[in-house]
């Protein structure tokens, strides 16, 4: 998501007014954007000539990039594992802010990383209600 530096600066001071200090939110937003473009590439891609995504085993949960030629037979090559990476940098960062919970959206047409006070939130699922939270994009 292509954002403008009025926007993030509104998302800091929102992070702001909920405890995080300035490198919380840098790396929050970095999180976000880690998380959203991984979510993007699990869609996947394509060309006139193949199509491609981020696949996960489904025994190891490994992930892979995975290329679907149009004609021919496909192949996986293992890749990194950002997702997990930013969601436990998220575990740290929040972990410092119990009164606050995270929400990883997966549906790349929108932003990947709400943060909702648990006050706001009371006995309602996090995953219907995410969006009374902070939207970090």
């Amino acid at each position: 998501m292509k954002t403008t530096p009025k926007e993030r600066a509104k998302v800091h001071d929102q992070l702001a007014r909920l405890g995080f200090d300035h490198a919380d939110a840098c790396q929050l937003r970095r999180i976000s954007m880690t998380l959203h473009r991984w979510a993007e590439l699990e869609c996947g891609d394509g060309n006139d000539y193949a199509s491609w995504s981020i696949e996960r085993d489904e025994q190891t949960q490994k992930p892979y990039w995975v290329t679907y030629p149009h004609a021919g037979k496909s192949y996986r090559r293992p890749i990194p594992d950002r997702e997990r990476g930013a969601l436990k940098r998220l575990a740290v960062v929040m972990a410092r802010h119990p009164e606050l919970v995270s929400y990883h959206q997966t549906d790349p047409r929108g932003a990947a990383l709400y943060v909702v006070r648990r006050s706001d939130l009371g006995d309602r699922d996090i995953s219907s209600n995410y969006t009374i939270g902070t939207c970090i994009y």
